[in-house]
């Protein structure tokens, strides 16, 4: 009876703690969205920012910060899908990956800010590529591979051996094994890790103000010049993210209405990680529901 007592006191003071720290959560997103949505409108989604008159939106930074993403992504995930590959099906276990997955733990536990100044150094100076989107992008993929490859290293471990098994047993080769058995059978988690990766990029900067920079030229959408400066796609000009807007308003006050812009683009900031999320979740689903035949 005693023990009975204590486990449910223990269980009690458990789920105490995960409602409080569900209801911080909730406070603060209600709470920001409450300022930020009465401030969005179209007009709002889609013009460009202005210094120092009232008026001024964020559709350039919206865009950018979408584009980094794309960028970032495009570089990390296939590096990680296959460092996690390796280190799931093919590495064997000695020093030499004890040391990769030491130096792996490591990096992900590296400040943004930290990542930020190397990029700069790196990119922006070495590289001389400057305060550019390429810059930012190659930055975040230092930030982003650890994670991203030890979720999907994660991810392909859970899948039970007696899968891999019975691909080798019906004539697969082992890469074939990992390409159309485990493969599909750890999209989810996989996914799962690309959401988080990209909830942390999308939000992200610390990182980005050292390497994609602080200005938001105007884009000419008609222009598709990847090395113009004002082409949307262009990878080698400056590209303030919306994050980086925030924390510019905030920091140099030089809008008039900056508390409502940045509270506007703040709700905007977490409708649109949100919105993320539950679709790449909606998405993830109906994929290993098609691949599985499940």
């Amino acid at each position: 009876m005693k023990a009975k007592r204590w486990d449910k006191f223990a269980t009690g003071v458990l789920y105490t703690i995960a409602a409080f720290l569900v209801l911080i959560l909730a406070f603060l997103l209600i709470y920001i969205l409450v300022r930020g949505l009465p401030h969005i409108s179209w007009e709002f989604l889609t013009q460009p920012a202005k210094a120092y008159q009232e008026g001024g939106g964020i559709g350039i930074q919206l865009f950018n910060s979408f584009y980094l993403l794309l960028i970032t992504m495009l570089i990390s995930f296939p590096i990680s899908l296959g460092s996690g590959i390796y280190l799931s099906e093919y590495a064997k276990k000695n020093w030499v990956t004890d040391v990769i997955r030491t130096s792996v733990e490591i990096l992900s536990s590296l400040p943004s800010v930290v990542v930020g100044l190397f990029g700069f150094l790196l990119f922006v100076v070495q590289f001389q590529y400057g305060f550019s989107i390429i810059s930012g992008a190659l930055a975040l993929t230092f930030f982003n591979l650890p994670l991203l490859t030890r979720n999907i290293e994660e991810s392909l471990n859970t899948i039970h051996h007696t899968q891999r098994e019975a691909g080798l047993a019906l004539g697969l080769s082992r890469w074939e094994t990992v390409l159309h058995v485990v493969l599909p059978a750890a999209t989810p988690g996989i996914l799962s890790g690309v959401i988080i990766s990209s909830g942390r990029i999308f939000g992200e900067a610390a990182a980005l103000i050292y390497t994609a920079g602080q200005s938001a030229p105007a884009l000419d959408f008609t222009n598709w010049n990847p090395l113009s400066v004002s082409s949307p796609i262009g990878l080698f000009r400056q590209a303030e993210t919306l994050a980086v807007h925030i924390w510019k308003i905030n920091s140099e006050g030089t809008m008039p209405d900056g508390p409502a812009v940045s509270a506007g683009a703040s709700a905007v900031l977490i409708l649109a990680v949100l919105l993320f999320n539950f679709s790449a979740r909606a998405v993830g689903k109906k994929l290993y529901k098609k691949i599985t035949s499940a």
